[in-house]
């Protein structure tokens, strides 16, 4: 065996010890599940002679999603399914995971050739994408659906199969890789030790520009949506490479390298989110002191790359939706709040909010999604909630807040219930301009204590989203001048609670 085989094998071998993960051939593997994986040969072009193995679950849909899940150098096919969780998320979500075996020494994927690094060139690719068209032919398998995942040199792969293929798969996961062509040598089974040491460092366009002009030269659509994993410690393939991978795919896919998100959704993990926090065309996942060991058995990565790909959120997973709360004023120094709502199709689930993009002083309960705090500096922010459950599946809505400069001693609002019957109420509120410049336009918004709900105005307009309410002014009652005042009306109704309002806000500013 090769001095860097003979490395990487050590290194695999104790890293994955270490965390349990040793990988188990077909015959010791776990106790049979419903579903068993099966090796299917005669599956087409195959230049390498790899081997194919197929997870196809007894739930499986009729027009199924397929996940092509790549072993680490010194793997197998039925390793990796003994070894991961994507089968048993296949059971959950029904679609078909294939495990692809290669037939070289080490175990390695070919990642380093020119005939690998281009579309239809041969090698390993090539055989790869023979088992997707076999499964789409003799599966039913969903061609606008297909997505590849994969450990160490399986993640090379990912980075390769998205380069060289982009109209096939519909997004890629790659724990513990490298960029595409960063391991080119020209030979089948070669090593790039500067690549694996992480010092290749090239710009954002140089490594897109490497993508475009190498791997399929001419394609001009949209291309696959990635996901990239790596630990700070790692040892086998330098963490160095998690950047360069970013810069790549966030070039490709032509969205900033500066993420528009940075969360901790577990602790020791720090998730980036880039070009989007809704469906991001890039998103990336760093673990602290972790080390060539990922995916780490029992921490949901598996779970969470395929709540990247939306898997999840299938017929068969979970819908979480969030009632958007509609766009937000307040004022700087004056206390704010929203209650975000949220509802899951699973019966059950423990939902966890989050937010991005929250006006400084802001931030919202993670448990009961209230949003609460005082603005301390005005502007206006793009604001995105997200609920989580316990599977993954997730929902998010996106709207805009804005923070005047002061609030408090232009506006006076007075709130009075007229009449009130069971289910019933109408209510009058007088807004006054206490300042010294007139009001040209007005909105007035208020968040209702109880359940009420506004069935039709008088003398302007209004919308709700929950509990949060908006009035607006008529096109003849825009103006309020110094000292003068306007008067408008609703009518609602009402369940358990009718509790009049006591806090409002005139064009973001909070009255008296």
């Amino acid at each position: 065996m090769k001095r860097w085989l003979r490395a990487l094998f050590a290194a695999c071998v104790a890293t994955l010890t270490a965390a349990g993960l040793l990988m188990a051939v077909l015959s010791g593997a776990p106790p049979a599940k419903a579903a068993s994986l099966v090796q299917v040969t005669n599956f087409g072009n195959n230049p390498s002679n790899n081997k194919m193995y197929i997870y196809v679950p007894n739930n499986v849909r009729a027009n199924p999603p397929i996940l092509v899940a790549l072993h680490q150098c010194t793997g197998t096919g039925p390793g990796f399914f003994g070894s991961t969780a994507f089968a048993s998320l296949a059971d959950q979500y029904g679609f078909i995971v294939i495990y692809p075996d290669a037939n070289r020494s080490g175990q390695c994927w070919d990642v380093s050739s020119t005939q690998a690094l281009t579309r239809n060139g041969g090698s390993d690719p090539v055989g790869i994408m023979s088992m997707i068209t076999y499964t789409e032919q003799h599966f039913n398998g969903n061609p606008s659906q297909v997505y590849v995942t994969g450990a160490s040199s399986g993640a090379m792969m990912t980075n390769v199969l998205l380069a060289d293929y982009p109209d096939v798969f519909k997004a890629g996961a790659a724990f513990m890789g490298v960029p595409y062509h960063c391991f080119f040598t020209g030979t089948v089974d070669g090593w790039n030790s500067a690549c694996a040491n992480g010092q290749v460092s090239m710009t954002a366009q140089q490594w897109g520009d490497l993508v475009r002009n190498t791997a399929d030269p001419g394609y001009s659509g949209p291309r696959p949506r990635m996901q990239l994993w790596h630990g700070t410690a790692d040892g086998t393939l330098n963490y160095n490479n998690f950047g360069q991978e970013i810069l790549q795919w966030t070039n490709v896919t032509g969205v900033s390298s500066t993420p528009v998100s940075t969360t901790t959704p577990v602790s020791g993990w720090t998730e980036t989110m880039y070009g989007s926090t809704s469906n991001p065309p890039v998103e990336g996942i760093s673990i602290a002191g972790a080390g060539h060991v990922l995916p780490i058995a029992g921490t949901g990565m598996e779970a969470d790359a395929i709540a990247f790909f939306g898997l999840n959120n299938q017929s068969q997973g979970n819908t979480v939706t969030v009632t958007n709360p509609g766009n937000q004023t307040s004022a700087v120094g004056t206390a704010a709040s929203v209650q975000i709502h949220a509802t899951d199709s699973g019966s059950g689930q423990t939902l966890t909010y989050s937010a991005t993009g929250l006006p400084a002083g802001l931030s919202i309960n993670a448990s009961s999604g209230l949003i609460s705090g005082t603005p301390t500096a005005q502007g206006t922010s793009s604001v995105t909630v997200t609920a989580r459950d316990g599977t993954g599946a997730s929902g998010s809505a996106s709207f805009t807040w804005t923070v005047s400069n002061t609030g408090g001693g232009t506006c006076h609002v007075t709130y009075t219930r007229s009449s009130q019957w069971a289910g019933g109420f109408t209510a009058q509120v007088v807004i006054g301009n206490t300042g010294s410049a007139a009001i040209s336009s007005w909105s007035l918004t208020f968040t209702f204590p109880g359940d009420q709900k506004i069935t039709s105005n008088f003398n302007g307009g209004f919308s709700q989203s929950g509990e949060n309410a908006t009035l607006t002014n008529a096109s003849y009652n825009g103006s309020i001048a110094p000292g003068g005042s306007v008067s408008v009306g609703f009518q609602g109704t009402w369940t358990s609670n009718d509790t009049s309002p006591t806090s409002f806000a005139l064009n973001g500013a909070s009255c008296g």
